[in-house]
């Protein structure tokens, strides 16, 4: 089974980063902070104003190591790379895939939608004698909901824009409750809706954070295999989006981000403090806060877990390739459907 290398994150503005041998070094005002291998590293992220050395850049491109700039806020600014090693043949399957793609969207809508269930679901058991019983119906409610568009999303006489639309009505069922799976007595740490570009409040500054680190795992993952990352199945195509990173990410983010978010928050590893507001309303991380949630999204790909579908044990950071492989398959037309990646 492929490795989990390691993502090297940057969160200080100004910092240095340097080749020295075979290995990477990181410096603040001159001070030596860290030292990593190359060959242990699988990327690079930087956030905000880092400067790269350009045998930094010529090392980690030749070894194929991803070095990605991102705003301080977390928004996408650049991708360095090396050489892509698309597999034509399989990119060819992948582009006749996406004229018609209803059975991967199903698959793709399936999963979500599951993994959405099982995390409210899982707070049911935890939390459910601290619910009001107007809560407790409420999230009854949505999960019993949840089932039937699962049940309907089944069906094989859906087209992709009537799965499209189960998936919509599923994602607006589920953040209309995430609220009640917020334990913190912190009064800013409440969610009132999704809010994106920019992030109007700490929890969807958040998550979105964390949905930028999974997708650009996503992104590393299709590539590495040879798939083109623009082009996807759920997510129509648009210049300069990684449509198949997004749809690789839909499955994935109930478990790994959501579920890792509220622990953050339910736990008060993350709390207020570790916000700022901008200019405009943006919410961002502080330089303090994203460190925390880093710590954590490198702790969680750690985790194991058993591959419903595959049967062996596999870190959840290994999750993202282990799909997309599989995917891969479906599209060589090894398998006969695309299995999504259940949490159970």
């Amino acid at each position: 089974m492929k490795k989990l290398l390691n993502t090297f994150y940057v969160t200080t503005e100004a910092a240095s980063l340097r080749k020295d041998g075979e290995n990477l070094v990181a410096q603040i005002e001159g001070t030596e902070r860290a030292r990593v291998p190359l060959h242990m590293l699988a990327s690079v992220v930087a956030f905000g104003a880092v400067h790269l050395s350009p045998a930094l850049i010529g090392a980690c491109a030749a070894a194929g190591i991803t070095i990605v700039l991102l705003e301080r806020s977390g928004r996408f600014q650049a991708r360095i790379e090396g050489p892509v090693a698309g597999n034509v043949l399989l990119r060819r399957a992948q582009y006749r895939a996406s004229d018609t793609p209803v059975e991967i969207v199903r698959g793709l809508v399936l999963g979500k939608v599951a993994n959405q269930r099982s995390v409210l679901m899982r707070s049911l058991r935890d939390y459910g004698e601290e619910f009001s019983p107007g809560h407790s119906e409420r999230m009854s409610a949505v999960t019993d909901r949840l089932a039937y568009i699962l049940r309907r999303a089944s069906r094989a006489d859906l087209d992709a824009e009537a799965l499209r639309g189960a998936e919509g009505e599923a994602a607006s069922l589920y953040f209309s409750v995430f609220d009640l799976l917020i334990r913190s007595p912190d009064a800013a740490m409440r969610f009132r809706g999704r809010s994106r570009r920019p992030p109007l409040d700490p929890i969807n500054a958040l998550l979105s954070f964390l949905y930028t680190l999974l997708t650009h795992d996503c992104r590393s993952a299709a590539e590495a295999v040879g798939l083109d990352p623009a082009v996807g199945f759920l997510h129509r195509d648009r210049p300069g989006r990684p449509s198949l990173a997004l749809d690789l990410m839909e499955e994935l983010r109930p478990v790994l981000v959501d579920r890792l978010a509220l622990s953050l928050v339910n736990r008060r590893q993350v709390r207020a403090r570790d916000f700022e507001t901008r200019d405009g309303g943006a919410v961002w991380l502080t330089e303090e806060g994203r460190r925390t949630v880093l710590t954590a999204w490198q702790e969680r790909k750690k985790e194991g877990r058993r591959h419903p579908f595959l049967e062996e044990a596999a870190p959840l950071g290994l999750v993202p390739y282990l799909q997309v492989q599989l995917l891969a398959r479906h599209l060589r037309g090894d398998l006969d459907a695309y299995p999504p990646w259940l949490w159970t």
